[in-house]
């Protein structure tokens, strides 16, 4: 293509300071090196994960920044020693990885890869240490590895998932974060079987997406458990079929579940980072068999506490990182999941909108007013 080789110029949404709203600058994106490949982002969505590290409470700041790491594109070029992917396929960045070399990613169990796991505190690439990106001559962080918030962007190969060409950008976008997260957690770690229980905790977009894993699953109870009531209508389209506010009872909400449930759900999926919400997803889970898997990411200081008793009793508590897919192995699946419409990727798509405007996607979020907000880069 012409512009292989070359510095592109393009457009980005640059967080210079926490909490600022983002500025669109103009940027230039450095051609791939070794084992990259350079992406034209069609649509990228916002997840609450670029939210906690624009907002850095808690995180180590580092800005400028591009952010963003769900989204949809298609290859513009690629680095040398790149050879599964080409120019023109269309792809999913990931936030995590697979380099195809390392005792994870030979593991059937693991999706841990050592080279590429999560690193939020990268701001260049794996090759060099170097950003791709830059404006007026100053370096601009990445984000993840994946800095989808720009119309260009430059990714490790490892990290990009090819797919279908005839599937909807701006509908699988959503795949390469939170939806796989969830569904991932009730499909491939809890393993739920048709005709079982289970208590999802928390109906954010990673909640949700476990809630639609168990109803891919055939599970007979769906419960759901959030402290905001105002969720529970939305989550019905997911196949909720009932709801617990823990603020409405005066016992433990296990105690509350255990109770429905004649003695504890088949299986528990916690999606909030609450602690307590992780203890009470493992005790409310039947003795004998019920499992637990945790998705929520805890606080540093956190401790988890339960009586030993809980596993002598013969309940599991597993945890889950990306719903235990491989990304380039697994995550078209996911994709043909949709496409064979035993997914609904739509009714998690709540707005959509153009890049200059991207700032309205955080404020949804942070209004509570999105599951997803799509942001169309052509538009």
């Amino acid at each position: 293509m012409s512009t292989a080789g070359h510095f592109i110029r393009c457009l980005a949404a640059v967080a210079w300071e926490a909490g600022k709203p983002l500025v669109m600058e103009e940027v230039e994106v450095a051609p791939p090196q070794k084992h990259e490949v350079r992406i034209k982002v069609h649509f990228t969505s916002l997840c609450h994960t670029d939210v906690c590290f624009w907002e850095a409470k808690g995180q180590t700041p580092l800005f400028p920044r591009i952010l963003g790491h769900e989204a949809g594109g298609v290859v513009e070029s690629v680095g040398e020693g790149v050879t599964d992917l080409q120019p023109g396929d269309h792809v999913l960045p990931i936030f995590t990885g697979e380099c195809g070399n390392c005792r994870h990613c030979h593991s059937e169990e693991s999706n841990m890869c050592d080279l590429l796991r999560i690193n939020t505190e990268r701001g260049g690439m794996i090759h060099d240490g170097e950003s791709r990106f830059s404006t007026n001559g100053k370096p601009i962080h990445h984000f993840l590895g994946t800095s989808t918030f720009s119309e260009y962007t430059v990714v490790h190969s490892g990290q990009v998932a090819k797919i279908n060409p005839d599937a909807p950008l701006d509908k699988v976008c959503i795949v390469s974060c939170g939806l796989s997260t969830g569904l991932g957690a009730t499909l491939n770690v809890a393993k739920l079987k048709r005709g079982q229980s289970v208590a999802i905790f928390g109906l954010g977009a990673v909640g949700l997406a476990a809630a639609e894993g168990a109803r891919i699953s055939g599970a007979a109870r769906i419960i759901g458990v959030d402290l905001n009531p105002r969720r529970f209508e939305d989550a019905k389209k997911f196949g909720v079929t009932e709801f617990v506010n823990p603020r409405e009872h005066d016992k433990p909400v296990q105690q509350v579940i255990i109770e429905m449930t004649d003695g504890g759900v088949d299986r528990s999926v916690e999606c909030t980072g609450s602690v307590q919400a992780m203890i009470q997803a493992f005790e409310c889970v039947h003795e004998g068999w019920g499992v637990a898997v945790l998705v929520g990411v805890p606080r540093q200081d956190d401790a988890f506490r339960t009586h030993p008793m809980n596993f002598l009793n013969e309940r599991t508590l597993k945890g889950s990182f990306f719903g235990n897919y491989k990304p380039k192995t697994d995550i078209p699946g996911v994709v043909e999941k949709y496409m064979n419409k035993e997914l609904d990727l739509e009714k998690f798509i709540t707005h959509t909108v153009p890049f200059s405007e991207i700032n309205k996607a955080f404020d949804y979020m942070s209004k509570g007013e999105c599951i997803r907000c799509i942001i169309d880069m052509g538009a």
